[in-house]
C-alpha cells in the first residue's frame, strides 16, 4: 500500500501529474532520468541542472503546509498519510499506522503492510512529534488470523501499539510453545517479549501453547506505562512475567496453573478474570525490598476455575517468589477452589513471612478472611485507596492509565 498526500481527503499527489499521465507514478519519470518531475513549460527557458520551476515548487509546498495544518501524520519519508485508520479514527500528526495481514506477501524498510507481525517491528517508518510536541506512536493493525512467532520490542521501540482488528481477542493470536526445557531456561521461552516503554495492546491473544511442560511464558513485559486492554493471555506455568515498569491490564483475561502472574512490576490487573486450569499459585510476586513501590493489585476483577468439580482448596491467592512480595486483591470475587489461609509462604525463609499479602471487600466462595494466615491483612477504605490505579501507578510524572486506555477502541 503506497502512501499518498491527503489533504483534507482529496488526493493532491495527482492534481500534481500532468493530465497525459494522470495514472503514472508522478515522479517516476523523473526518477528513471535522474531528475525532478517538475518541468518547464513548453518554449519557456530550460531551468539550470538541480532547479525546478518556482510557480510548481510553490505549490507543492502549498500542498504540505495545508496537509500539516489539517492534522494529518507523516510516514518515514515525509509523505502525508491517510486521514483515518482502519477502523475509521482520525490519525493524529505525527503517528504510524501499519498493516499486518497473512494475505501480505511481501514487506520492506519503510513499507506499510508485512506479513508477520516481527517484520512489521523491524520495518515500519519511524513517527514524529505530534502537534503538542509529543512523540508519535506506532500503530500496527493486525488482520484476524493465528500468527505463529515470537515477537520482540526492544527498548529503542518505544510508543508501539498492537490492534488486533477482529471482534474479539480470539481473532488474532499471537502463539508459540517453547518451554524451559527446550529453551534452556524460562526467560527464554516467551512468545512476546516487551521492553520499549509506552506500549500498548487491545484486543489481542498472547499464549505459549507448551501445555502443562514447565515453566513456559506467553508474554515477558519489561516495559514502563504499558497498558493492555481487551487482551488473553494464556499458558500454564509462569504464563505472564510482569517484570518491570508500571504496567495497567484492563478487561482482559488470564489463565494458567502454577505462579502464572509473576515478576516485580508495579501492576493493576483491572476488571480482569484471572483462571487457574490447574491447582497452584495465582501469583508469585518478586518485590526485594520493603522500599521498592513494586507490587500487584487485582482490582474488581474475577478468579475462575476450570479445576474439575470437588476439587475444593486447590489454589492459592499467591506465595512470595522474593522475601518482600506484595499482592493486593481488592473488592474480587474468589471462587471455592481458593484455600481457606489464602497465601503460602513458600517455605524459602525461616519465622514470618516479610511479605505484604492483603485483601480488601473479596467476596464469593472464597473470600474467607477469618481464616486467613495471620501475617496477611484486611485492609481499611482508607489503605486500599492507595491501591487505586491513579494512585498506585502514577509516579513522578503523574501517569493516568485509566484515562490512556480509554483512548484506546
Amino acid at each position: 500500500m503506497r502512501m499518498q498526500h491527503f489533504v483534507g481527503g482529496v488526493d493532491f499527489r495527482m492534481a500534481m501529474v500532468p493530465e497525459s499521465s494522470a495514472h503514472a507514478d508522478p515522479g517516476s519519470e523523473g526518477r528513471k532520468r535522474g531528475r525532478s518531475n517538475c518541468k518547464p513549460a513548453p518554449g519557456a527557458a530550460p531551468a539550470r541542472r538541480g532547479v525546478v520551476r518556482r510557480e510548481n515548487c510553490l505549490a507543492m509546498a502549498v500542498i504540505f503546509l495545508a496537509a500539516a495544518l489539517l492534522g494529518h501524520g507523516q510516514n518515514a519519508r515525509g509523505q502525508v498519510t491517510r486521514g483515518q485508520d482502519m477502523r475509521g479514527q482520525d490519525v493524529r500528526a505525527g503517528d504510524v499506522h501499519v498493516r499486518v495481514s497473512p494475505q501480505v506477501k511481501t514487506g520492506i524498510e519503510g513499507a506499510t503492510e508485512f506479513p508477520t507481525i516481527q517484520m512489521a517491528m523491524d520495518h515500519h517508518p519511524w513517527p514524529g512529534r505530534r502537534a503538542d510536541g509529543t512523540p508519535g506512536r506506532v500503530y500496527i493493525e493486525i488482520a484476524p488470523g493465528v500468527y505463529r512467532e515470537r515477537v520482540i520490542v526492544t527498548q529503542n521501540h518505544p510508543n508501539i501499539t498492537l490492534m488486533g482488528m477482529g471482534k474479539s481477542p480470539v481473532d488474532v493470536v499471537i502463539t508459540n510453545s517453547l518451554n524451559a526445557g527446550q529453551a534452556g531456561g524460562t526467560f527464554f521461552t516467551e512468545t512476546v517479549e516487551i521492553n520499549g516503554t509506552g506500549f500498548e495492546a487491545d484486543n489481542i491473544t498472547f499464549e505459549n501453547a507448551a501445555g502443562n511442560t514447565g515453566q513456559a511464558v506467553a508474554a515477558a513485559v519489561r516495559s514502563d506505562r504499558a497498558i493492555f486492554k481487551h487482551c488473553r493471555f494464556l499458558g500454564h506455568q509462569d504464563t505472564l512475567f510482569a517484570d518491570y515498569g508500571r504496567q495497567y491490564y484492563a478487561d482482559s483475561y488470564i489463565e494458567g496453573g502454577v505462579d502464572f502472574i509473576f515478576g516485580n512490576a508495579t501492576a493493576v490487573f483491572d476488571r480482569d478474570e484471572i483462571r487457574a486450569n490447574g491447582p497452584g499459585y495465582l501469583t508469585a510476586q518478586s518485590r526485594t525490598s520493603p522500599e521498592q513501590t513494586t507490587g500487584y493489585v487485582i482490582l474488581d476483577s474475577r478468579v475462575s476455575s476450570g479445576i474439575a468439580p470437588g476439587e475444593r482448596d486447590t489454589v492459592s491467592l499467591g506465595r512470595p517468589w522474593r522475601p518482600y512480595s506484595r499482592v493486593v486483591y481488592i473488592r474480587t470475587e474468589l471462587p471455592s477452589e481458593i484455600v481457606p489461609a489464602g497465601w503460602r509462604a513458600w517455605g524459602k525463609t525461616p519465622g514470618t513471612p516479610q511479605a505484604y499479602y492483603a485483601e480488601y471487600k473479596d467476596y464469593g466462595p472464597g473470600a474467607r478472611p477469618a481464616d486467613r494466615v495471620a501475617w496477611s491483612r484486611q485492609l481499611t477504605a482508607q489503605q486500599a485507596a492507595r491501591f487505586m490505579p491513579d494512585v498506585f501507578l502514577a509516579g513522578s510524572d503523574r501517569w493516568n492509565p485509566v484515562a490512556e486506555a480509554a483512548k484506546l477502541p
